[in-house]
């Protein structure tokens, strides 16, 4: 799926997490960050054209993919967006690269948002697809919010409800999942879906994976009101897109007005809706993101 990229794998952070990724390229580094349910392999259809001139480096986050699946602790800090966003600073680090741009999409946007809070100094400019802040999200809970994103809400229950009631049909769950967010199932490459389900098989990832989003509804939230009372905002170029068709482009806040006021700056962040596409922009419209993603990079 990478063509002439190179895998590798680094331990890193004081819980000594092993995090799986793949580089190539030469040029201004970017690192891009996946969301829920995928793995590093949703950027295959990028991230050839954009190592043309960057170098490139896709990464599985913590408890995902192949990278390690830590104990998440009782508070579940264990999957922060704090904590995951310390691994990707230190991947970057052994890779040579002090600073760098950033691109996630859904749970590696948000991993993003708290990179550009806690390490500004490391990120040069970001791409956040297809999300609205955590904060804003619960705090603009609907009847049509939570019905679309049921997710949220039913992976938070106690360990182990969630995990018991998946693994009756995990992959079929998956399909669900991949299929319903305003895209059909064929709209993910082949090889791409086989890494997902492979991930979604192993019991430990699916726990991993609920943790991530119980951190999401408690410590992330924490951290989250802690940064806007110390006055912490995105200062960095931050290009937002998202899907016409998806849940975030039916709020009835423009995404981009919601994503101004987390910025130092307001004219910081920039961004557009991405025609035709629900949540997974990369797969189902891959030329539109590329020439997006394109044109914020060498701006």
């Amino acid at each position: 799926m990478f063509g002439e990229f190179t895998p590798f794998d680094l331990t890193v952070g004081p819980d000594e997490v092993p995090i799986h990724g793949v580089r190539g390229g030469d040029g201004p580094p970017v690192l891009l960050l996946h969301g829920f349910p995928q793995t590093h392999a949703m950027w295959a259809p990028v991230a050839e054209d954009l190592a043309r001139d960057h170098t490139v480096v896709c990464t599985d986050l913590r408890g995902y993919g192949r990278s390690g699946r830590p104990a998440s602790g009782d508070d579940h800090a264990g999957y922060a967006f704090r904590a995951m966003a310390a691994d990707q600073v230190e991947v970057m680090s052994r890779l040579g690269h002090d600073v760098f741009a950033v691109i996630g999409h859904d749970r590696g946007a948000r991993v993003t948002h708290r990179m550009l809070l806690d390490r500004p100094e490391r990120v040069t400019r970001a791409a956040l697809l297809d999300i609205l802040p955590t904060a804003y999200v619960y705090a603009h809970v609907d009847r049509a919010l939570a019905t679309a994103y049921y997710h949220w809400f039913f992976f938070i229950q106690p360990e182990d409800l969630p995990e018991r009631l998946i693994a009756c049909d995990p992959v079929g769950y998956l399909h669900s999942l991949l299929g319903g967010w305003g895209s059909g199932l064929d709209a993910h490459p082949v090889e791409a879906l086989a890494s997902y389900e492979r991930a979604f098989a192993d019991p430990a990832a699916r726990h991993a994976m609920m943790e991530d989003y119980r951190a999401g509804a408690t410590i992330d939230l924490e951290h989250d009101a802690a940064s806007a009372a110390d006055g912490r905002r995105i200062t960095a170029p931050t290009l937002v897109l998202w899907g016409a068709a998806g849940v975030v482009g039916a709020n009835a806040e423009s995404p981009l007005d919601v994503w101004r006021r987390e910025a130092a700056d307001p004219d910081l962040v920039t961004g557009e809706a991405v025609a035709g596409a629900g949540h997974f922009l990369v797969d189902e419209r891959p030329a539109d993101t590329l020439a997006a993603l394109r044109a914020f990079l060498h701006r």
